[in-house]
């Protein structure tokens, strides 16, 4: 079952007594991040923590590169220059670092999402594209009909229920 809501406030409201009720929700498309959907359907995510990663990993690695190709494998003594001349790489590291973060947590995103070219998108309704917020319920179990689940989302403010 759909239903289809104008503002955050009663989505939020009907997702609450819909959770009270024991009802699986299969998903809540919204135009913008709502949080408490997001907590109520208890979903974690873990890209922060990889782009960390990806973070560290890959300033150590421009560092080291750096550091391999400035002061062993090519070493230019001139001026008094010192070998590890590590201000410099100060920058390279920090725009190198925010180059692989946001590439490798978009390709891990995409590979997490199953986005990808060419992939055909499934929309529950055209209106969750735009502007409105849509609830998907799984009405297959026992205990709640149809009917009293089409008036719930009703009292609590939804526009459109199908």
């Amino acid at each position: 079952m759909v239903g289809v809501f104008d503002n955050e406030f009663d989505l939020v409201e009907a997702f609450e007594k819909i959770k009270g009720k024991g009802l699986k929700i299969e998903e809540v498309y919204t135009p913008y991040p709502v949080h408490e959907i997001l907590e109520g359907m208890g979903k974690k995510t873990r890209i922060t923590h990889a782009a960390f990663f990806y973070g560290l990993f890959g300033a150590l690695a421009l560092l080291g590169g750096m550091y391999y190709a400035a002061v062993i494998s090519w070493p230019l003594h001139f001026g008094g220059k010192p070998f590890n001349t590590f201000p410099s790489f100060v920058v390279v590291t920090i725009v190198g670092t925010i180059l692989i973060v946001t590439l490798a947590t978009l390709f891990t995103f995409s590979a997490r999402a199953k986005v990808f070219p060419g992939k055909k998108a499934e929309i529950v309704d055209k209106r969750a594209t735009d502007d409105k917020f849509v609830m998907v319920i799984d009405n297959s179990s026992d205990g709640v009909d149809s009917m009293e689940l089409t008036k719930l989302l009703k009292e609590n403010g939804a526009s459109d229920v199908y």
